[in-house]
């Protein structure tokens, strides 16, 4: 973005000659060339351009973004920036004023400074976007309310085509962060008289001709409307429904959008469309006179209000055509005059826009309300206040809206001139620092003939107002102002000076006020400030079948006969909301925007000298310039300057101790050479230059950082020493926690096992209770240690030499145990049988045989042997021995016992495979996919399989401290010469000893008649 050029001079304070003349020439020469922003210090003059300016997008809002009002040319994001700044760094409230007479673009500052808060806060949602919906949420509805409200609150008047009709003070609430939580709109006296009258070349509010140009034809046929303006009677009689600047059809869709945005449902956006519908209906009833009897005229327009409004026609008729009286405990019913019966129609159309009106606002702060639940109990929020208000006004004919208008703006001219011009030299008088008085006009004698108790103008008029409503007309009204107010200065009648001769006889009254002269009509001053609407109108809309409708209108609930306190008057609700706004105003860090009216054509190029110099005197601009070139940009308190600046010097960090905090802050700014730039008051210190003061923010945003890491490491070292002690006092609870509950289990396991060692079983079908969550691993040891004690029982009774062939017979059993019914283990088992005579008559021969080949295949001892009838992968049989030692299974020749082949090392085994019968079929499978398939025999006709498969079983864990598979089945399958084949058992009374027969593919396992076979668990053949 290219930066603009300057031209002119920037800031009217660096101006080289100060007067009104050098004043209007500098503004003059930047609003022609499109600078429409000027400075006076910290204030920020606005001229209106009356065109679309491109210095609002999101490159302009970088370039303002956290700098200060001198890095860059003026602009009005600047000032905005700067609210937020204050607000944010310092937790303070602050607020921005934005003045100036209608038409000089007050409405349009207000909604681009909303728009620049939106675009830099909430920077960091991609950290927490669940977090951040919410504040984005706030964000649209703060910025989407501005469309609603300008529907329904602004209007088209003669100085200017947007010209707010109510006043609007919106307080938007910040959390620590910075970022938008939520926010609370105030409004203050609504124009409503504007909805039944306006003057020539004026409109009435907006809405109703959105409504009229922009609503669909399925709309419009709903609510009874046609599309031209001119069939209603309150919208045409300003004969300007037409403006060039203004899109009513477009503008129509943008509110619908907003509101569907506030969350406003279905039901609630029909009424907002009927009431508007109804009142255009409202002002076309008619009334005419019968026989001295008021009637209503003839048309729909009666039948569509009750239908608009859902309540009953004939209560509708009743209530337009005459009211009902209590008087001294008795009810009457009063008809109405023609003139009655019009003057209620009309303040029945007021009265139910209002209502409407702030119904709006408040849906729109139900909207955007701070949620305390997770705000004000954990944080200290803080807030921005934007005044957008209604500019001082001087019409053809001034009523007593504009009265109220004009009073406005003489109290945010006297809050301007108190804190920025008055409060200002007093303070420098009353702290002792050099000064030289700058006189200006104080208005405060203008707000008192306003507002003075008594002798006030709203005073007088609530006086009158308290009166009999038929013996006080406006014009006793106007002389008993003349009266009061005699002599005033700023006050004058045709009465209190005939010479004025422009001034209508006992109808007119001049005020002079801080802008100029404004003549004010009295006719409708009474009305307007008693703001009387019938009894009768009340309770209509209280029946109304619409629940939103009859919630506003509660007093409706009153029965006639009640009596009630007397209202406040319009005028007194008005004064009174003014003098708390500015109460609330000046209790905060104030921002201005004055606002400037180049013209009245609202042209882009003309500058109305003689207008502009107007507004410049009379918002006191050159005297604000002379004020602030003499005085002093920032003052703060000792005590606070130093607590915020202390960390800039070392001799003033952490703690002054040398003296007052005066003396700390001169050492401060002695240190940094600001010595020349301040001045030392009783308690406070003076800094003349802003950039002083953005030197000192700048030095000390520069330590921030290091002394939040500071405070951050202090903390989280306090934070993990007092968790350390948490938990070293939880450990120290847990583990007298645990030692108890170990205790309590080991006295229940001592109790259940006290008799174990006299039981039978030694304590087997005991029990176990069950452990707590900390035993649960020291109770596997338990039981370790049980089941060791009770196997050395069982052990005692056994001879110590007969404890390996049990480990043995043990191993068996775990994988033979109900799975083969006889494998040997009531015998003893001798494992070498073929060493001893009594199985081998050679057994020399063996023994010598198995010596040298211990010698050959160093092996330590023989485990087991057996002859063996052996099937191999040529379908042979042949019978062999089988050897099986520590180290490898053996087949040996029958005869010299030589070994045949290479033996298989037990720990390469694969597995075990033996029949569930009392056969002697064994299957060693061994790698290389070529197994040992052999049947054992002997003389004594014993089992032997199973001390086989104890003795290769526990080899095997000894070697690969795993268990070896044994699969006990009837059908076996086994690998010769690398092809899968099955054996199956079978019994033939032609064989007298087992032996294998080739069976197709598979192999025949066929055994004498004297054996059996087990079938699922029986013996089909016995022996």
């Amino acid at each position: 973005m290219a930066m603009q050029r300057e031209v002119g001079v920037g800031d009217f304070v660096l101006m080289d000659k100060l007067d009104l003349e050098s004043f209007m020439r500098n503004l003059e020469l930047r609003f022609k060339n499109g600078r429409i922003y000027t400075y006076i210090g910290e204030v920020c003059v606005s001229v209106n351009p009356y065109r679309t300016m491109n210095i609002y997008d999101q490159n302009y809002v970088e370039q303002y973004k956290g700098r200060e009002l001198f890095e860059n040319p003026p602009h009005i994001f600047a000032i905005a920036d700067a609210s937020h700044k204050v607000m944010k760094q310092q937790g303070r409230d602050t607020c921005i004023v934005i003045s100036g007479e209608s038409g000089s673009g007050k409405t349009e500052a207000s909604k681009i400074i909303m728009k620049y808060i939106a675009a830099v806060t909430n920077q960091d949602s991609f950290r927490n976007p669940s977090g951040q919906k919410e504040i984005e949420r706030v964000k649209n509805v703060l910025i989407q309310s501005n469309s609603i409200l300008e529907a329904y609150g602004n209007a088209k008047t003669n100085r200017n085509d947007n010209s707010s009709r109510f006043g609007k003070y919106m307080d938007i609430h910040f959390d620590f962060k910075g970022d938008p939580i939520g926010g609370h709109i105030s409004k203050y006296l609504l124009e409503k008289s504007r909805v039944i009258h306006q003057q020539p070349g004026e409109r009435n509010f907006h809405c109703f001709y959105q409504l009229l140009g922009g609503a669909g034809d399925d709309v419009l046929k709903r609510l009874n409307l046609t599309r031209n303006p001119d069939h209603y009677f309150f919208v045409k009689q300003g004969n300007a429904h037409k403006v060039d600047t203004i899109n009513d059809r477009n503008d129509y869709r943008d509110v619908v959008s907003s509101l569907n945005t506030l969350q406003f449902n279905k039901d609630d956006q029909d009424l907002l469309w009927r009431v508007v519908a109804a009142i255009l209906h409202l002002g076309n009833v008619e009334f005419d006179i019968d026989e001295e009897k008021l009637i209503l005229k003839k048309s729909k327009a009666v039948d569509c209000v009750a239908d608009l409004l859902k309540v009953e026609k004939r209560d509708l008729e009743t209530a337009l055509c005459e009211r009902v009286i209590a008087a001294r405990g008795d009810i009457m019913r009063k008809e109405h005059t023609e003139v009655e019966a019009a003057f209620g129609r009309d303040a029945f159309a007021k009265a139910v826009y209002d209502r409407l009106f702030g119904w709006i606002v408040d849906k729109i702060n139900a909207a955007i309300a701070v949620d305390a639940n997770n705000y004000s109990k954990n944080y200290k929020s803080s807030l921005i206040g934007v005044l957008d208000i209604y500019g001082f006004e001087i019409f053809e004919n001034n009523s007593f809206e504009q009265f109220c208008i004009n009073y406005c703006n003489e109290k945010l001219q006297q809050l301007f001139i108190e804190l920025v011009l008055k409060q200002e030299q007093e303070e420098y008088n009353r702290e002792g620092i050099a000064w030289t008085n700058i006189e200006y006009f104080n208005n405060q004698v203008i707000c008192d003939l306003v507002e003075a108790p008594h002798q006030g103008i709203i005073s007088i008029m609530d006086d009158a107002c308290k009166m009999t409503a038929e013996k006080v007309t406006d014009e006793m009204l106007l002389e008993a102002l003349d009266k009061k107010l005699k002599g005033h200065k700023h006050y004058m009648s045709r009465q209190t000076k005939p010479s004025e001769k422009n001034l209508k006889h006992k109808i007119e009254f001049r005020v002079t006020h801080y802008a100029g002269d404004v003549t004010y009509s009295i006719l409708g001053f009474l009305d307007k400030n008693k703001d009387t609407l019938f009894q009768d109108f009340k309770r209509l809309l209280y029946n109304s079948k619409d629940a939103n409708l009859k919630a506003m209108w509660p007093e409706g609930a009153q029965h006639i006969s009640e009596i009630t306190k007397r209202p406040p008057t319009a005028g007194t609700l008005f004064k009174n909301s003014m003098q708390a706004l500015v109460q609330n105003l000046q209790n905060k860090e104030p921002h201005y925007v004055r606002c400037i009216k180049p013209n009245e054509i609202k042209s882009a190029s003309a500058f109305d000298e003689e207008r502009v110099r107007h507004q410049v005197s009379y918002l006191g601009l050159v005297e604000n310039v002379r004020v602030r070139r003499a005085g002093f940009a920032y003052r703060q308190r000792y005590d606070r300057f130093l607590k915020r600046y202390k960390m800039i010097s070392q001799f003033t960090w952490p703690n002054f101790r040398s003296g007052s905090d005066k003396d700390g802050v001169r050492v401060i700014m002695d240190e940094n050479n600001f010595a020349d730039d301040v001045k030392y008051g009783k308690t406070k210190i003076f800094i003349r230059s802003p950039k002083t003061l953005f030197a000192l923010e700048n030095a000390r945003n520069a330590l921030i950082p290091g002394i939040v890491t500071l405070i951050q490491k202090t903390w989280r070292g306090y934070v993990a020493r007092e968790q350390y002690k948490r938990m070293r006092a939880l450990m120290v609870m847990i583990k007298v926690y645990r030692q108890k509950k170990a205790r309590e289990y080991i006295n229940a396991l001592e109790r259940k096992f006290a008799r174990a060692g006299s039981m039978r079983d030694y304590g087997k079908s005991i029990s176990w209770p069950a452990p707590p969550l900390s035993m649960r691993e020291s109770t596997k040891t338990l039981r370790k240690i049980y089941n060791r004690w009770r196997a050395q029982k069982i052990l005692e009774r056994i001879p110590r030499s007969e404890w390996p062939q049990m480990k043995l017979k043990i191993t068996a059993a775990s994988v033979l145990i109900n799975k083969r019914p006889e494998y040997g283990v009531n015998r003893k088992w001798e494992g070498n049988y073929l060493s001893t005579h009594m199985e081998n008559n050679n057994y020399t021969v063996f023994n010598e045989a198995v010596n040298n080949l211990k010698n050959t295949k160093h092996f330590g001892n023989v485990l087991f042997s057996s002859y063996v009838t052996k099937f191999n992968k040529f379908n042979k049989v042949a019978e062999r021995v089988m050897l099986v030692t520590d180290q490898a299974v053996f087949k040996l020749d029958c005869e010299k016992f030589r070994n045949m082949k290479e033996g298989v090392a037990i720990g390469e085994l694969t597995g075990l495979s033996v029949s569930p019968g009392h056969d002697q079929l064994i299957v060693l499978h061994c790698p290389g996919s070529n197994d040992l398939v052999v049947s054992l025999h002997c003389l004594k006709q014993e089992d032997r399989i199973g001390e086989c498969v104890g003795v290769i079983c526990d080899r095997y864990f000894q070697i690969r401290k795993a268990e070896l598979p044994v699969k006990v089945s009837k059908t076996i399958s086994c690998s010769l010469g690398g092809k899968q084949k099955l054996i199956n058992i079978q019994v033939s009374a032609a064989e007298e000893k087992a032996t294998f027969k080739k069976d197709g593919n598979n192999v025949a396992y066929v055994l004498p008649s004297n054996f059996s076979i087990v079938e699922n668990g029986n013996n089909h053949i016995k022996q």
